[in-house]
């Protein structure tokens, strides 16, 4: 857009009145100009209250806060995925994780006393986080959920959840096994009272149809007794013909269980890294099933930028989903290069 063309009458006969409206369409077409290259990005709207920045000009700042362990090769993934994020939007990303549910609810109880701008939150066990979350809500600080609770997201008043449908997954997973030609299932559930575990395992029957699934429980902490644990199941029992596991390093347990037992049962898995995805390559793992968790990560720290700056949400109140997916052979030379680099 140009500016306006202005009458100018030669030098020093300009009346006072004429110089004083000259200045004020100068002004005005200073005005124009700005208005059509559109507001700044700084000037962007603020859709919180409750935001560690307040207003201040700092950077926004999200606190995620996980049920993960420490070293988990999965969660590192997730916690990847949060930080590009932040590093490419210029938000401060500050990662916790503890796998006990009430430290968990202290870590998202510390995080609102911060007044950060943003919480990304997974709820593996949603009742010990309930009141830590709606209080979170309750101060102005969004939240989105991930990975696990995705049923009760909404009633806690958060604004999205990223994840997979875990029942779906365990369906498709069982559906898989069944057109393997396998006929009975071990489910191997590492941690105990995560609601999502349960219902993979809950997927996994229905989509078995006729086939049995049992249910073997272990402690993910104590990898030698997982390994020990999934033998001793195999041993008694020749009739597993099949071992699903829900974490990726559990399947490498079981892929030693398998070989020490001297078992026939093929090994399948929840979750990806880059020592499952060489298993899948080698034959040693029929298939992984892939919720993309670097998405989990990633995903969060976008929506909550958009809604911080622009009032945006994502999903019409229905989870968005980054699963199930599936690593077989077929296509695992794709994927194996990313799941070294850590966002697989």
């Amino acid at each position: 857009m140009t500016s306006p063309q202005l009458f100018e009458p030669p030098a020093g006969r300009r009346p006072r009145r004429v110089r004083a409206l000259l200045g004020s369409a100068l002004a005005a077409g200073a005005l124009l100009v700005a208005g059509c290259s559109g507001p700044a990005a700084s000037n962007a709207p603020t859709a919180t209250s409750g935001g560690g920045s307040g207003g201040s000009g700092g950077p926004m700042h999200v606190a995620v806060i996980t049920h993960g362990t420490a070293g988990d090769a999965f969660w590192n993934v997730v916690k990847n995925g949060a930080q590009a994020a932040g590093r490419q939007l210029g938000v401060q990303v500050d990662y916790n994780s503890d796998g006990d549910p009430g430290n968990q609810a202290k870590l998202i109880d510390n995080a609102v006393a911060q007044h950060v701008d943003g919480l990304v939150v997974s709820m593996a066990n949603p009742d010990a986080l309930k009141t830590s979350i709606q209080n979170a809500v309750k101060a102005g600080i969004p939240v989105v959920t991930i990975n696990s609770g995705g049923s009760r997201s909404a009633e806690f008043g958060a604004i999205a959840h990223v994840g997979q449908d875990e029942t779906i997954a365990g369906q498709e997973a069982g559906k898989r096994l069944a057109a393997a030609g396998k006929t009975k299932v071990l489910c191997v559930i590492h941690e105990a009272g995560n609601v999502g575990l349960n219902q993979r395992c809950d997927g996994v029957r229905q989509g078995f149809g006729g086939g049995q699934v049992q249910n073997l429980q272990v402690d993910i902490n104590n990898p030698t007794d997982v390994q020990s644990r999934i033998k001793g199941a195999l041993e008694s029992d020749n009739s597993v013909d099949a071992v699903l596991t829900l974490n990726p390093q559990v399947a490498s347990s079981a892929v030693n269980a398998v070989n020490e037992a001297h078992s026939k049962a093929a090994v399948a898995t929840f979750d990806l890294n880059s020592d499952v995805a060489s298993e899948v390559a080698s034959g040693q793992v029929l298939f992984a099933v892939d919720q993309q968790q670097y998405e989990q990560g990633y995903l969060p720290i976008v929506m909550l930028k958009l809604y911080h700056d622009n009032a945006n949400t994502v999903g019409g109140g229905r989870p968005v989903l980054t699963g199930p997916g599936f690593v077989e052979k077929s296509n695992v030379d794709k994927v194996a290069k990313y799941a070294q680099q850590g966002t697989r």
